[in-house]
């Protein structure tokens, strides 16, 4: 396999892959939350982007299939070749830089095209992948299609399904797509994310056409400006459903990838909002992303003090109290756990709070 003797024989790419990818996965403390900030988009039509996606310390790497491979029979065929080919090499040679499967994600076609099938026949036996992307999901009944394809290719360990929400319809349909469950409990998949993705894909953006002006958002008739204001509904209606369900919400590409400062302020707007990461489609993405998605330092001190707090009123046998001439309710309570849950999964530091 050419692929495999490629990477074994790059020893300065093994040593970057392995460092890389070891960052990623320091130890969380006592921390259960696994973050998933950032997905990355990786293109499967080139062995060059499929090498260069392991050097990425991306909490999730979307193997994409669909819009970024060109829509002739011939290029998805050798697409879905070439990551076959590539989920070979993951799943079996024992490289320690290699992704763990809960980190990898294959976006197949939609349900729609002649692909799809192929697509779920070819991906699903592989026990390199942890879940599947789906785009163009309408309904429910969209859901339950990936998930009898999913079934019948075969038994495996279950998958995690990500819906992509991309038009009126599925924005119609919200809650029914975010409460879905299989109807096969172990090998129809588990829907774990929904991503807000109504608007143009960024493959498909002019490269004439400036950031700055307002773009047609497919299927919706939206025109997106910079200030994201006509989107706030659309994506409000995601964070909700999703919460509503336990589901993750990833919010939509920043396209302008080149300008890190206007990514930083919409990973900033989707964090306002509810959101708990964003879909990137460029490496130089991800670090902004996942510094952006974590609570603030002034967010965890507080949350800290909190947590204190409460512990020295119940050992102490007290009633109710307050931090900073504010009450301190039971969601309070929750959201501090929260935060610090999620601090510790992302090793930042959380400050010893003084006994004063």
């Amino acid at each position: 396999m050419l692929l495999s003797s490629s990477l074994l024989l790059k020893p300065k790419l093994k040593l970057k892959c392995s460092l890389r990818w070891l960052n990623t996965q320091k130890s969380p403390g006592t921390s259960a939350v696994s973050l998933k900030r950032s997905y990355l988009y990786v293109p499967c039509s080139s062995d060059r982007m499929l090498e260069k996606s392991l050097t990425t310390n991306s909490d999730m790497v979307i193997y994409d299939l669909e819009d970024s491979v060109p829509p002739s029979v011939a290029d998805k065929v050798a697409a879905r070749a070439r990551l076959s080919a590539f989920l070979a090499v993951l799943e079996y040679a024992p490289l320690p830089y290699l992704p763990p499967r809960e980190r990898v994600a294959v976006r197949v076609n939609d349900i729609t095209t002649p692909f799809f099938w192929d697509d779920i026949t070819n991906i699903v036996p592989s026990k390199a992948v942890g879940s599947l992307v789906l785009p163009k999901v309408h309904s429910a009944e969209d859901m339950d299609t990936v998930s009898n394809a999913i079934h019948a290719a075969g038994d495996r360990p279950p998958l995690g399904l990500v819906a992509s929400i991309e038009s009126a319809r599925a924005s119609w349909n919200i809650g029914a797509i975010a409460g879905w469950k299989s109807n096969f409990s172990r090998t129809g998949g588990k829907l774990m994310a929904l991503l807000a993705s109504l608007t143009l894909h960024p493959h498909f953006i002019s490269p004439h056409e400036s950031i700055n002006s307002p773009t047609d958002c497919a299927d919706t008739s939206i025109l997106r400006s910079p200030s994201r204001l006509e989107l706030l509904y659309t994506r409000s209606q995601i964070v909700i459903a999703a919460k509503a369900f336990g589901l993750e919400a990833i919010d939509m590409v920043c396209v302008n990838y080149k300008d890190l400062d206007y990514l930083q302020d919409e990973c900033r707007d989707g964090r306002q909002l509810g959101f708990t990461g964003k879909q990137a489609i460029h490496p130089t993405q991800v670090d902004v992303i996942q510094s952006t998605f974590v609570p603030t330092a002034a967010e965890i001190e507080r949350a800290a003090k909190i947590v204190h707090k409460m512990a020295r009123v119940h050992a102490l046998n007290l009633g109710a109290t307050g931090l900073e001439g504010e009450m301190i309710d039971k969601p309070m309570i929750l959201q501090a756990d929260k935060i610090l849950n999620i601090a510790r999964a992302a090793n930042l530091k959380i400050p010893h709070v003084d006994e004063s």
